[in-house]
């Protein structure tokens, strides 16, 4: 293999051009492999592959700076600095994350997995060098439509005043996660018609010198393009078409799906009939999106560029069609938009992963809470997880949760969430937040006719004694478990309490566990920072109730797996059940 001789970028430099290609060819091999077996990002990094190497062959990383948008096209990056064993050695598949860390190389500047960030990193890291006397290129890749992003403007427009070395190489593969979406991309389709020689250019009207390179996935044109703007002295965009999902032939025809996959995806060819589809908190959601809709035509639902992560299908955007808005990678925008709709009118349903939603944290508080806007928010994947420390799903009750004026809730089965989407869709009082379930669907078998509009009413499950177990959302079920352990361990019942809303409590009935209660125990599927429990301490902060929050540590966890941090946080019913014995042991 020629990757055999390249463990560094410096390495590349010895290579001949038919090397480079052979070189090309076997990274993408490496990757494909690799992702079919661990699951991850496909299409992004197949389609990067070329440009990659032309940077690390032009460029003297990590004297040279390169700043990755989107990390998740990152996978080349790290075969040609130093972690190629993550690729070629099975056992070593998941040493690495699949997003840069500086932890890992020199040659990564950044732990980033969220988007549009690399123009305001590597305008920072460019006024920094100014300021300092440094001489070394600057390089920010930003593409798979992070130029959607709010950020992405900001940093653009600061870059292009630097007045000084700063190389922003636009990856433009025609696609987001889903197709590309907003007028911005009008304009980049132009440019790749005209070759880029068309008169407007957005690039342009921003001051930026501007070059174009149709061959993005050329190793050699690749090259010729970044000697042209090595060692620039102004803000320089280089604007470069490439083909999401390059040399994966389903990859390249169905872009959006094999954006990321699954282990085994590519091993499974079909043939027999398809598996029976199984019912989910996505299907449910989408066949009551699609319910409303057809019956109301100001239903509207919204995604920032994550259409597949909660199920919203090109078949469900074709049957909703006005009725569906992809805002790009705008989360901030998704908020504000939301509002407005619901403001003029509209019935807004706005779909946000956890991990994405922390972008949004002025206007959840300004646009939509400030001016009590009616909108129904699903918070999708809100959970602790074993995801990489850029993706974790647990900071969103802190977040959403103090905010003045908004209701979140959290469904802990099928039928309390979709009571709460009919008294959300059908209310006209607040901005409404639901935590969408996370995991399989769990029904109570009856219709849930709870009313929603008497707010931070908790519904009693069980009635007991000494100890009342609050379990929030996801958690309520561990909360059932650790009452039936109690129940076979302690000999009595303990009290259970649903509180449905994460927003505020339910004064009249923690004042009535004082009376026949020792303990109570909180379990939230989330940070216990400023989350729910913290509520519930505050409000017996002034009692002699004993109270045990138990939820996910205030830190960012790496690709550590969910049953360990369960063990870590002391989320099983033998380890709570340790931690009040040890608290009141003369009680119980």
């Amino acid at each position: 293999m020629i990757l055999d001789k390249v463990n560094m970028p410096d390495d590349l430099k010895k290579l001949t051009t038919n090397e480079l290609n052979t070189l090309a060819d076997e990274i993408r091999s490496l990757i494909i492999k690799k992702v079919n077996t661990t699951g991850g990002h496909l299409g992004p990094n197949l389609g990067i592959v070329e440009t990659t190497i032309a940077i690390h062959y032009v460029f003297d990383c990590p004297k040279d700076k390169v700043v990755f948008d989107v990390s998740h096209q990152c996978y080349p990056h790290k075969i040609l600095t130093g972690r190629k064993e993550g690729f070629t050695n099975p056992e070593k598949y998941n040493v690495f994350t699949g997003y840069t860390a500086p932890e890992e190389s020199a040659c990564d500047l950044f732990k980033v997995g969220h988007t549009s960030t690399s123009a305001s990193l590597a305008t920072g890291v460019a006024k920094a060098r100014d300021l300092t006397g440094g001489k070394e290129n600057v390089i920010a890749l930003i593409g798979d439509g992070s130029l959607s992003g709010g950020e992405a403007y900001e940093g653009l427009n600061n870059a292009a005043v630097l007045n000084s070395n700063i190389i922003i190489v636009v990856n433009d593969n025609d696609m987001s996660i889903a197709e590309n979406a907003g007028g911005l991309y009008q304009n980049l389709k132009l440019l790749r018609d005209t070759k880029g020689k068309a008169e407007l250019n957005f690039f342009k009207s921003l001051g930026f010198e501007y070059y174009y390179e149709d061959n993005g996935n050329d190793v050699q044109s690749m090259i010729e393009a970044f000697k042209k703007v090595k060692d620039t002295n102004k803000p320089t965009v280089l604007h470069v078409k490439t083909l999401k999902g390059c040399g994966l032939k389903a990859a390249e025809t169905d872009k959006e799906t094999h954006h990321y996959i699954l282990a085994g995806t590519l091993d499974n060819t079909g043939g027999g009939s398809a598996a029976a589809s199984v019912e989910s908190y996505n299907s449910i959601t989408t066949d009551f999106i699609l319910d409303k809709a057809s019956k109301d035509g100001s239903v509207v639902a919204i995604t920032p560029a994550t259409p597949g992560a909660y199920g919203f299908t090109k078949d469900f955007r074709k049957k909703l069609g006005h009725q569906y808005t992809d805002v790009g990678i705008a989360e901030e925008h998704a908020i504000a938009y939301a509002s407005a709709l619901a403001k003029s009118g509209a019935r807004p349903i706005l779909s946000v992963l956890s991990s994405f939603i922390q972008r949004t944290y002025d206007q959840l508080s300004q646009d939509l809470c400030l001016n009590t806007s009616p909108i129904t928010l699903l918070i999708h994947w809100g959970a602790i997880s074993g995801a990489d420390s850029t993706h974790l799903g647990s900071f969103d009750i802190p977040l959403i949760s103090n905010i003045p004026n908004m209701v979140y809730l959290a469904p802990t089965n099928k039928e309390e969430y979709i009571a709460m989407l009919e008294w959300s869709m059908g209310q006209n009082e607040h901005p409404v937040g639901i935590r969408v379930p996370f995991g399989a669907v769990k029904s109570q078998g009856v219709s849930d006719f709870t009313d929603y509009s008497k707010i931070n009413r908790y519904k009693l499950t069980q009635t007991g004694e000494k100890i009342a177990i609050i379990g929030a959302g996801n958690f309520y079920h561990l909360g059932m478990r650790t009452a039936e352990e109690i129940e076979r361990k302690l000999g009595f019942k303990p009290t259970v309490i649903n509180p449905l809303f994460l927003t505020g409590v339910d004064c009249d009935m923690l004042n009535s566990l004082k009376n026949s209660h020792n303990v109570v125990i909180t379990l939230e599927d989330g940070c216990l920072a400023g989350g729910f429990g913290e509520k519930i301490s505050r409000f017996y902060g002034n009692s002699d109730m004993k109270v045990l929050n138990f939820g996910g540590k205030k830190e960012f966890t790496d690709r550590v797996p969910v049953q360990e941090l369960y063990q870590r946080y002391h989320l099983t019913p033998e380890l709570i059940i340790e931690d009040v014995l040890k608290l009141i042991p003369a009680n119980v």
